[in-house]
């Protein structure tokens, strides 16, 4: 009987290493991640033509506050946000910049999302009186509902929205949600078409080194995921 039981354990303990090695592998290697990643970035990709409207709405998240010893607000890995946004500006797409996003106070020290990003654009040569701030969301559902608000009051019903591509899928379902028409611009890609052509190449070295399981494939898979489950999230709240 006991060494049935034992037998039975060992069966377990043998099935759940394989199923852990399997997981890390899967995970691990970028040909998951990185399709999970290429699907939602690449629903919305740049316009060829993007029209002139009256407002870019640019949602945070790019920015690091200018604590010691920082001396200005800094841009972080999402920070292609800023970079876009300012360019679309000047090249005159849109005569105003609506700057959307707040800061959890016990979380984040510091001024508000959308007032580092004021500080950069401004380095970056975009005039203040160009500057609309909405400095009270703490999510993208609140980013959508605040900046409504807003352009409603402007009479305004049409925007250009830049945000990471990861993050675009879920920002224009929420901003059209609101009765908000949106011309996605997205930036921040990951992936692009030459990382896909290279993970797809019948290359044997670069697929034997593929076959190594890092970090930062888990990394953006996970990134991907949190995308994923947001968006399921928002359907049950009846958000979207």
């Amino acid at each position: 009987m006991l060494a049935l039981i034992f037998r039975h354990k060992l069966i377990w303990q043998k099935s759940i290493l394989v199923i852990t090695i399997v997981f890390i592998w899967i995970t691990g290697t970028p040909w998951v991640p990185t399709a999970a990643v290429r699907l939602l970035e690449w629903r919305y990709l740049p316009p060829e033509n993007l029209p002139n409207v009256e407002v870019i709405v640019v949602l945070g998240g790019g920015t690091q506050p200018n604590l010691y010893p920082r001396q200005i607000p800094e841009l972080n890995s999402a920070g292609d946000r800023l970079l876009y946004t300012a360019w679309l500006y000047h090249q005159g797409k849109a005569d105003h910049i609506l700057l959307s996003g707040g800061r959890i106070d016990w979380l984040n020290p510091g001024e508000t999302g959308a007032e580092d990003m004021v500080k950069i654009l401004e380095i970056m040569g975009v005039p203040d009186e160009a500057l609309w701030i909405e400095k009270d969301s703490l999510n993208t559902y609140d980013n959508a509902v605040n900046c409504r608000k807003i352009l409603e009051d402007k009479g305004i019903h049409r925007v250009i929205l830049v945000t990471s591509a990861l993050h675009m899928p879920r920002s224009v379902a929420l901003f059209k949600h609101q009765g908000i028409e949106v011309i996605p611009a997205p930036t921040d890609y990951s992936v692009t078409q030459a990382d896909w052509q290279q993970l797809t190449a019948a290359n044997l070295p670069a697929q034997l080194m593929n076959l190594i399981p890092s970090a930062g494939n888990m990394e953006t898979l996970t990134n991907a995921m949190k995308e994923v489950i947001g968006i399921f999230i928002y359907h049950l709240r009846g958000w979207l």
